[in-house]
Parts: structure tokens; C-alpha cells; sequence
């Protein structure tokens, strides 16, 4: 009989759990596309007509290497400019993890592309110019990838054939780092000296920096744990479409899809569905064509009740004595989006979880410079890329928790009700 548990789950399919998000940040031309290139290539992730197309582009630009950047930056503007402007998603996989890179952009003035590639992402990957040392925009994206609770992060130092590797200059850029990620929310920090360019420490150890005995980069990526980053302990499912199929062999079959965003659910746990309140116990849980034992992060997966209840698209269901309160005043951390600043009084559309809204906006509290972390409390608006705190009030009460707590649950995002485009990225502090 299968194992359907959690430990079972992970040892009879260790390639479906075994998946790693990360997202490249750091200035422009501090070879974050060319890194990407680099670990598609030697993690034999590139075909060879692939392979043969870039070589020749490389030869016929006057080029003694291979431009392993020409992977990665699909734009025809980012070719020609030499820069990162869209995110770009990539998948290569070792036999040990599957990875899903966001190629984020590296100039200020797509700080709000950097946000959507980083948000989901649990490592974030900072690359620095060995011969630059820090820069403004690297400790913005440390900022950034620390506001976004990004629970890993590493700081590649790249570039170190062009300083002779020298172990003195990473040392310099290692302690200034450190003391800067003092201030910031980083539970996990490595930092790795590297080529991106020749390979050293990227897969396979530098024989040039023998002074370094910490792990390449492929090799921390591969073993960084990130299970225990997800919620396991607070159930939060939120019902994304009520399945009623129209066939006879299913005539009574009622079940709420959705993905799990916390917790652990198992049939005959007692639960409640809100904002109704109406309460119920689990009677089995779908996946596929088969029920199991348990369901948790990032499963999507239909769950059966026992009780006939009222559920439907947007409500959420959490155990009995630990659910989130409904709240429509909401203190949240905004990244804006759009040209048109965010003022008071605006009116928008909200999309949180699988629930949707109209908010307004009460007050802007302060913009936040992502450089010095000072708060900017006379402001009255906020512009493009810019971020800062914001209370806003619902037309309907939001299921959520502190982005602090759930990612999932404590993230949202707004919409122009006119346009249809959306203008801004939220993570919630609290909600009463």
C-alpha cells in the first residue's frame, strides 16, 4: 500500500519536493545573465544547436569566449543594450534538485520587475563586481530580498579572475556585506568567491582561490534546505473553485480545490470555513485520481467536508482554534508599479489569495529608502519603484496573516479597476 504521508511523499517521489527557487539580483554588468548561462552549461542544460548558435554570435561579435549572457537575455533590447529589462524564467535541473531561476533585472528603474521574480523565490542570489565592490544597487537588492523574507540568501563576488583572485578583495567585500546584513532581515547568509565567466566555483572548484574552502555555488544551491521554510503548523487553504462534475459515476460528488499555502491537512481534522464561521471536518482529500493522507505546502489538491456547508471561490479553510481574523483595515509594505504615483483616498482593485476586492487607500505613512532604510514620513505620494508603508481599507474582510508568517496569505496585489493592469505589490504587517 502506498505511503501517502509526508515522509513518505518525499522518499517515494524525492524530485517532485526536491524543487529550489532562486532569484539573481545585483547592478547591471555584474554578470548575472552570464552566471545563468554558465550553470545551464555546465549542468548540460543547453542543446547543442543552442550551444553552436551562441559560439557562432561570439565569433562573429569579435569575441575570444563564448557570451554565455546570450542564453539568457531573450529581448532583442537586452542583447543589443547588454542588459537584463524582463524577468526571464529558467528550468535546468541536477540530479540532485530542480531549479527554477528568475532572471531579475539589474538597473534601478526595474526594481519592480526585481520584486516579481523575487517574490516567490526561496534564495536570492546577489551578484557583486570583485572589481566594484558594493554598490548602492546591491545593497538595494539585499533590501529588497530582505523585505520579501527570502529566507536564503548568497552573495556571489563575481568577476575574480579580473582581481587576480585575490583573496584580500573578496575578504573586504565579505566583512563590508556582513556588517551591512546586520541591519537586515537575513536568517542565512554565504558568501562565495567566483568566475562566472571561466567556471571557477560556479560547479566545479577554483584550483586558482585555494585559499577558499567553502562550497561552490551549484553545490550550495543543491543542499540549501528550504523544506522547513514553509509554514507546516498554521492550516491556511484557500478554496480557488468548488468542483461539482457533471457525470453520473460523481452525481454527489462535492469537493474545493485549491493549493495549500500552510499546514498540514488531514482527513477528519475539524475545520472552519470562513468568513462564514461554519465549521466542519475533513472527509478526504484528492489528488489527481486518488485520495491521501495528508496535503500540505505547495500541494493543490481537493478537499472533501462531511458537512453539506455554504463554501465557495475566495473563502478559506483553517483549523478551529487557529484561523487568520478577517481584516479590512490592512498596514501593509507597498512596491509600486506604475508612472501614476499612489495618493490617499485612491481607489483600487485587490487580489488577495483567491479572494478579491476594492480598497482604498487611508494613508501613506512613509516611503522607505531602500538605501539607508530611512523613512521618509513627509511624503505624500509614491512613485515609480518606490516602496513604503500604507494603510488601506477593504470593501470585504481578507483571510490573511503577517507576510512575516505566510508568504502566501500576507502577500497581495493591486489592480487599476480601468486598465485591468496591475500597479502594485503588497505584503501585509497586520490587519485588525
Amino acid at each position: 500500500m502506498a505511503d501517502n504521508t509526508i515522509e513518505g511523499y518525499t522518499a517515494e517521489k524525492p524530485r517532485q519536493m526536491d524543487l529550489l527557487r532562486f532569484a539573481t539580483a545585483g547592478s547591471v554588468d555584474d554578470g548575472k545573465s552570464t552566471l545563468i548561462g554558465r550553470l545551464l552549461l555546465d549542468s548540460k542544460s543547453i542543446f547543442e544547436d543552442q550551444l553552436e548558435a551562441v559560439e557562432a554570435t561570439s565569433q562573429s561579435k569579435g569575441y575570444d569566449y563564448t557570451d554565455l549572457a546570450l542564453l539568457t537575455d531573450g529581448l532583442r533590447s537586452e542583447r543589443e543594450q547588454g542588459i537584463t529589462i524582463d524577468v526571464a524564467y529558467r528550468y535546468f535541473a541536477t540530479p540532485n534538485r530542480k531549479f527554477i531561476i528568475a532572471d531579475t533585472p539589474g538597473h534601478i528603474q526595474y526594481t519592480r520587475n526585481m520584486v516579481t521574480g523575487a517574490s516567490t523565490a526561496d534564495l536570492g542570489l546577489v551578484l557583486v563586481d570583485a572589481r566594484q565592490g558594493l554598490t548602492e544597487q546591491s545593497r538595494r537588492h539585499a533590501v529588497l530580498l530582505s523585505l520579501l523574507r527570502v529566507p536564503h540568501l548568497v552573495l556571489a563576488v563575481n568577476k575574480m579572475d579580473l582581481v587576480d583572485f585575490s583573496q584580500e578583495v573578496f575578504d573586504k567585500i565579505h566583512h563590508e556585506f556582513t556588517q551591512f546584513a546586520t541591519k537586515l532581515n537575513i536568517p542565512d547568509l554565504e558568501v562565495i568567491p567566483i568566475s562566472a565567466l571561466q567556471g571557477d566555483n560556479v560547479v566545479t572548484r577554483s584550483e586558482k582561490m585555494t585559499w577558499y574552502s567553502g562550497p561552490t555555488l551549484m553545490h550550495h544551491l543543491e543542499h540549501v534546505h528550504v523544506a522547513s521554510d514553509r509554514d507546516l503548523v498554521d492550516v491556511r487553504f484557500p478554496v480557488q473553485y468548488v468542483v461539482r462534475p457533471k457525470s453520473d459515476d460523481y452525481h454527489d460528488y462535492r469537493g474545493y480545490a485549491g493549493q495549500v499555502a500552510g499546514g498540514v491537512l488531514k482527513p477528519g481534522d475539524e475545520v472552519v470555513v470562513l468568513p462564514s464561521g461554519m465549521t466542519s471536518t475533513i472527509e478526504a482529500i484528492d489528488l489527481f485520481d486518488k485520495e491521501i493522507d495528508e496535503a500540505f505546502p505547495p500541494m493543490s489538491v481537493t478537499v472533501r467536508l462531511a458537512d453539506d456547508v455554504d463554501v465557495s471561490r475566495g473563502d478559506m479553510i483553517a483549523r478551529v482554534n487557529n484561523a487568520p481574523k478577517p481584516s479590512q483595515d490592512i498596514d501593509a509594505m507597498i512596491c509600486w508599479m506604475t508612472n501614476d504615483p499612489l495618493r490617499p483616498r485612491q481607489k483600487l482593485a485587490i487580489k488577495h489569495t483567491t479572494r478579491s476586492a476594492r480598497a482604498m487607500v487611508k494613508d501613506i505613512q512613509y516611503r522607505l529608502d531602500v538605501n539607508s532604510l530611512h523613512r521618509d514620513q513627509d511624503t505624500k505620494e509614491l512613485g515609480l519603484n518606490e516602496i513604503g508603508r500604507v494603510q488601506l481599507r477593504t470593501t470585504v474582510p481578507l483571510l490573511c496573516d503577517p507576510y512575516s508568517k505566510n508568504r502566501t496569505t500576507g502577500s497581495f496585489i493591486l489592480i487599476d479597476e480601468a486598465t485591468g493592469v496591475t500597479v502594485g505589490a503588497g505584503m501585509i504587517n497586520s490587519g485588525s
